[in-house]
């Protein structure tokens, strides 16, 4: 698993290049922006329960056929299922946040998953609304923590929407 500056070292060193402005500027950025990382993750961590309630509540609000008879979350084990993946993807968006990367994401995460979801017949377009749901809640919790800028939460949660999206059919 890389971070941002991991991952900017291995690239310039298979290329056997010294640092550029664009690779300064790289971590310039990542080092200024360290802090309100942190503080966003520390917001997410803190709230992980509340913002995954509140997202499994609003995904099934806005999609009720889920929850009823023969839809992907009914009956209290997929219901249940269905939350512990979105704390899954919650977590590991945390991790994206600290590393400034998203190496974590398709290492841990989305390598194989979307195949799993098909076999098992699992609805990817209710799974990406749940991720953009819990995207708007952690901003919220992210500048409710003093973090003025959101902006960058935005990153690993639209990354994962964009790599379950690319082959939903």
């Amino acid at each position: 698993m890389r971070d941002a500056v991991t991952g900017l070292i291995k690239n310039y060193d298979v290329a056997g290049r010294y640092f550029d402005r664009n690779a300064i500027d790289s971590l310039k950025s990542y080092f200024l922006s360290g802090t309100a990382r942190v503080q966003a993750a520390a917001a997410i961590n803190s709230n992980a329960a509340i913002i995954v309630k509140q997202a499994g509540s609003q995904l099934f609000d806005e999609l009720p056929e889920l929850i009823r008879p023969g839809g992907n979350a009914y009956t209290t084990r997929r219901y249940a299922a269905c939350l512990r993946d979105m704390d899954y993807y919650l977590r590991y968006a945390s991790y994206a946040l600290v590393a400034g990367s998203m190496d974590v994401l398709d290492e841990r995460v989305l390598q194989g998953l979307r195949e799993t979801y098909n076999s098992l017949g699992v609805p990817i377009g209710p799974t990406v609304r749940g991720i953009q749901i819990m995207k708007e809640i952690a901003k919220e919790q992210a500048a409710a923590a003093g973090v003025t800028d959101t902006s960058f939460v935005d990153e690993p949660f639209d990354y994962m929407t964009e790599e379950f999206s690319e082959t939903d059919v």
